[in-house]
């Protein structure tokens, strides 16, 4: 079977440790082979050009710029990407019958790219349902619903239901994003939607306790404190302002606060450290991937943030490299999520609402005291047990009825 992938982010190699190459790979354990139709933008300087990757076709589309650029040049480069993919897939893959096509959200303006391929080959669709837009947009302050903002917002949930209609089958995230998408989109059949999970490859990322107190010491991070991690993007969708509220209150902890990452937040944290210096924060903006992987390991507790506004059931994928390398997690989210319900049940964290400052400042005190080994253990299971790339695929597999 030819198994197409798309995906607006760049995919560097098939043999990559990240979601989507780990189920491609799945694929093509399976006898399948794997096509990908991924983006370089122009800031790159590199043009259009199909590769062999270990087996797998990687088409690299050159389009305008997502990144280091204004709202302006984003809008109009997410817009174009449609034309630009269906152009490349009719010139570099023009005897190719595809029988399975896989995208994901976000975004959502692939649909033209979906509805032609769907009716050109008579291809199945799967959609892995990552991000509800526009409404979390509207969640954020973002886009409207009503007035002149909501001409915005109207064009894209246009989008969104069409990506829905043309699609098969809709994998999602969790129980709480089924039943979301089936509550707010009558139109599609109970029958055609399914949790397929965010899965990885696991692989054992657990340190020696030297190699522990290497990491620690090359980055400055104390030897005899209790280590909370968050590790990953500070945007808007992760309630930055809630997060600096919390380490405000934490001056006087026994815990130490690591946070690595980028974003458009990110000055804002920044700022915050600069001008209320805590004594127990460390911010990193950019550490080379191998060493934010062992750094991982190197900490006791990972911390997920989602902005409080939210009426969608994000589910952060960010969940996974803490689990695999043994940490247990504090989720600070809204209610809607199923994230904190996940962590709590399976014994491997705990949840506070994330406009809760006390609630989790009392949890940090308990935390720093409480003896986690139990739940170390625990989130290596779960992730074993829950979230292996093999769910994914047999997920996929078993609702399309793919041998």
């Amino acid at each position: 079977m030819n198994v197409l992938f798309l995906t607006t982010g760049r995919m560097k190699s098939i043999e990559a440790y990240s979601l989507y190459p780990d189920l491609l790979r799945q694929f093509r354990a399976h006898g399948h082979t794997v096509y990908v139709v991924s983006q370089r933008e122009k800031n790159t300087g590199l043009p259009t050009e199909l590769k062999d990757d270990h087996g797998a076709h990687m088409l690299y589309v050159r389009i305008g710029n997502l990144t280091g650029c204004g709202r302006i040049e984003k809008g109009v480069t997410t817009l174009q990407i449609e034309g630009q993919y269906k152009k490349a897939i009719k010139k570099y893959f023009p005897g190719v019958h595809f029988d399975l096509v896989l995208y994901s959200t976000p975004p959502i303006t692939l649909v033209g790219v979906v509805e032609y391929i769907k009716k050109r080959d008579q291809a199945q669709t799967y959609l892995l349902l990552k991000d509800i837009f526009p409404q979390n947009a509207v969640d954020l302050g973002m886009m409207a619903q009503n007035g002149l903002k909501g001409l915005l917002y109207r064009y894209f949930r246009r989008k969104e239901e069409h990506l829905y209609a043309v699609s098969d089958h809709i994998g999602c995230m969790s129980s709480a994003n089924v039943n979301y998408v089936l509550e707010h989109n009558p139109k599609i059949s109970p029958d055609t939607i399914s949790v397929c999970p965010n899965c990885i490859e696991p692989r054992d990322m657990s340190l020696s306790p030297t190699a522990k107190r290497e990491m620690r010491d090359r980055y400055g991070i104390p030897q005899d404190r209790k280590v909370f991690l968050y590790g990953g993007n500070f945007g808007k969708p992760q309630g930055i302002s809630f997060l600096i509220e919390c380490l405000r209150n934490q001056k006087k902890s026994k815990a130490f606060f690591l946070l690595i990452g980028g974003g458009t937040e990110y000055h804002k944290v920044e700022t915050f450290i600069k001008s209320e210096p805590q004594g127990n924060v460390k911010l990193l903006k950019h550490i080379p991937k191998d060493d934010y992987d062992r750094m991982v390991a190197a900490c006791d507790v990972g911390m997920i943030f989602l902005d409080h506004r939210f009426t969608i059931p994000n589910f952060p994928s960010r969940l996974l490299p803490y689990i695999q390398a043994g940490l247990p997690v504090l989720a600070c989210t809204d209610p809607n999520t199923d994230v904190g319900k996940v962590i709590t049940d399976g014994g491997f964290g705990w949840w506070c609402e994330s406009n809760d400052v006390e609630r989790f400042s009392s949890l940090i005190q308990t935390i720093v005291l409480q003896d986690t080994t139990g739940m170390s253990a625990r989130a290596k299971n779960y992730l074993w047990e829950h979230y292996h790339v093999a769910k994914a695929y047999q997920s996929i597999v078993t609702a399309l009825r793919i041998e």
